[in-house]
């Protein structure tokens, strides 16, 4: 217990001479806390912050976000990635306006029955917006935590991770949550970071156990990464009268809801005659014969799970019927794209002026 109070002060100290200036630390708006939070999942701070205020002034409040369209959600997280975190933003604010008459709710077992959050959102939110004495376990946690009591393990493993949200509970200060889970977080942003832990200038380096190994990077241990499998794909840019095609993803999954030019996987045996199979797969899925004419270019992109090459053709409409919505292509901005199609878009947008 002497510990975990030594923990508590020091840390505390130290946060409040370095803690970081972030925009939602300037409010106690439970509804851009909770924006904040879902955000700031798997994305770093710098990139969150103008997304963040975007977003608060397209929907400044929960029933903003819940009676809003979803493609006009999708539109103004475009870029930030992870989509399905957005779907869920905006599910999760229609239950609350529904359920609970627009007031977000202040216990933990209302908060994680939301899609999209988490004990540890839940936490947050709890800590952050309501004050009230709620752990929390974000990555930056997770490694502080496991480095100043050396624990080893995965903390994706069930007892692993049950032990760290123990600890986490047992270090919390009464009454001083909102400063010491923040503290924790900037601790592992700024000091106890993945590679090369600045160990001489962290306030907890006399009580951690991983720095006395001497190798504090080993903790926690990591999972072995398995080798990103990389996709070829064949895409269609189908012109008809200063139009073109866009289809709609489905609802859910992989970027759901998001606009793109139509494409088509292609297995290794198939890369050869692109153009015959590209004509073929527009006649056969989306019911009009084209022309595909010259290639618009090689595109590719990084995904969590995969990587992407897609090679883009331009396609001039014959004659069918058709299965997606033709969009001028000077209001192409206006329809929420994945990276990729987004730089299409923009690469035919610029061909089109020029």
């Amino acid at each position: 217990m002497r510990v975990g109070r030594n923990i508590q002060k020091r840390l505390l100290k130290w946060f409040s001479k370095n803690g970081r200036d972030l925009p939602w630390r300037k409010t106690t708006d439970p509804y851009a806390i909770w924006v904040s939070e879902i955000m700031l999942q798997q994305t770093q701070v710098i990139t969150v912050i103008p997304y963040y205020q975007k977003f608060l002034k397209a929907f400044p409040t929960v029933g903003d976000l819940a009676k809003a369209d979803l493609s006009e959600v999708l539109k103004v997280w475009e870029g930030l990635g992870y989509y399905s975190r957005a779907r869920n933003l905006h599910r999760a604010s229609q239950i609350v306006l529904d359920r609970f008459r627009g007031i977000i709710p202040n216990d933990l077992k209302d908060l994680v029955s939301l899609p999209g959050i988490g004990r540890s959102t839940a936490g947050a939110i709890l800590s952050f917006a309501f004050h009230k004495d709620a752990p929390i376990l974000d990555g930056n946690v997770k490694r502080v935590i496991s480095r100043l009591f050396a624990v080893s393990d995965n903390p994706a493993r069930g007892e692993t991770d049950d032990l760290l949200w123990r600890i986490s509970e047992t270090l919390l200060p009464e009454g001083l949550s909102y400063p010491f889970n923040q503290a924790l977080m900037d601790l592992g942003s700024m000091l106890c970071t993945v590679k090369e832990p600045d160990c001489d200038r962290c306030p907890l380096r006399d009580v951690c156990k991983a720095r006395a190994s001497g190798r504090p990077e080993r903790y926690p241990s990591k999972r072995t990464k398995k080798a990103i499998p990389h996709l070829e794909a064949v895409s269609a840019v189908i012109k008809r009268n200063g139009k073109v095609l866009l289809r709609q993803r489905p609802p859910s999954g992989l970027l759901g809801g998001l606009w793109e030019f139509p494409d088509w996987r292609m297995k290794e045996k198939q890369r050869s005659k692109l153009r015959l199979r590209l004509r073929n797969h527009v006649k056969k899925d989306i019911g009009i014969t084209v022309d595909v004419k010259e290639l618009i270019g090689t595109f590719r992109q990084t995904f969590s799970h995969f990587k992407l090459t897609l090679q883009v053709y331009h396609c001039q409409a014959i004659n069918g019927k058709r299965k997606g919505n033709w969009v001028a292509i000077q209001k192409l901005h206006l329809y929420p794209m994945s990276r990729i199609h987004r730089r299409i878009a923009e690469k035919i947008n610029g061909e089109t002026l020029g």
